[in-house]
C-alpha cells in the first residue's frame, strides 16, 4: 500500500471522526432542556452547585436495572402523551436516578428499590405539568438547595458508582461540607452514547 493511500485512509478516518464527534454532540444532550444550577465552587470535577426547585415526574426502579425494568419506559410514555391531558411533554437532562434502601427478602438476597425521575421542562412546571396516567408514575417536587457534585464519564456499574462516591465524600470532607441528603446519580446522554463521551454525575445535598 503506497504512501498517498494509507494518507488518503487516515484524513478519511479523521474526518469521519469528526463528523461522528459533532453529530452525536448536537443530536444528543445539547438538543435537550437541562436543569439549571449555579456553580459556588469548582476543583477539577468536583463542584458545589446552587439548584432551584425542580418538578420531577418519578416512577420506581430496580437501580442495577437501569431502566430496563421498564422504568425508563413508563417515564417516556409519560412525555409522550400517558398523562390526564394527553400532552407531550419534552425530554430534559439529566435523568436522575437514587438506590432507594437494601432489603434482605429471603435471608440472602438483597433487592434495591430506587426510583428514575425525569425533569419537567420549566415552562410546563409553571403552567402545570399534566397528571400522570400510570399509577406507577408520579409528580413531585425536588426542593432547591445546595449539591456537592462529581462529575465522570463511562457507564454507570456499582463498583464504579462506590468509588466515585467514596471520592466525592472525601472531597467533601476536606472542603468542610455536611451531607444532609441521600446520593443521587444523574445521566445525561441516551444509551448508544460511548462510555467516554457520557457525561455521568453523582450529586449529595449538603448544608
Amino acid at each position: 500500500m503506497n504512501r498517498s493511500r494509507i494518507l488518503s485512509y487516515g484524513i478519511t478516518a479523521v474526518v469521519l471522526g469528526t463528523i461522528f464527534y459533532f453529530g452525536w454532540k448536537f443530536t444528543a444532550r445539547s438538543a435537550y432542556e437541562s436543569a439549571r444550577y449555579s456553580v459556588i465552587t469548582a476543583e477539577k470535577n468536583f463542584e458545589v452547585r446552587d439548584y432551584a426547585g425542580l418538578v420531577l415526574v418519578s416512577t420506581p426502579m430496580r437501580f442495577d436495572a437501569r431502566g430496563n425494568d421498564g422504568s425508563f419506559s413508563r417515564l417516556f410514555r409519560y412525555i409522550s402523551g400517558d398523562n390526564g391531558e394527553q400532552q407531550k411533554v419534552a425530554m430534559t437532562t439529566p435523568v436522575f436516578m437514587q438506590r432507594g434502601d437494601e432489603a434482605t427478602t429471603d435471608g440472602s438476597t438483597t433487592t434495591r428499590q430506587g426510583e428514575m425521575s425525569f425533569v419537567v421542562p420549566e415552562q410546563v412546571a409553571s403552567g402545570g405539568a399534566p397528571q400522570p396516567g400510570n399509577a406507577d408514575v408520579q409528580l413531585r417536587n425536588r426542593e432547591g438547595g445546595r449539591f456537592a457534585a462529581l462529575r465522570f464519564a463511562g457507564r454507570m456499574e456499582d463498583a464504579s458508582l462506590n468509588e466515585r462516591e467514596n471520592e466525592l465524600r472525601q472531597w467533601m470532607k476536606k472542603q468542610n461540607l455536611v451531607a444532609t441528603g441521600p446520593v443521587e446519580f444523574a445521566g445525561y446522554d441516551p444509551p448508544w452514547t460511548p462510555g467516554f463521551l457520557r457525561r455521568n454525575e453523582i450529586l449529595i445535598r449538603v448544608e
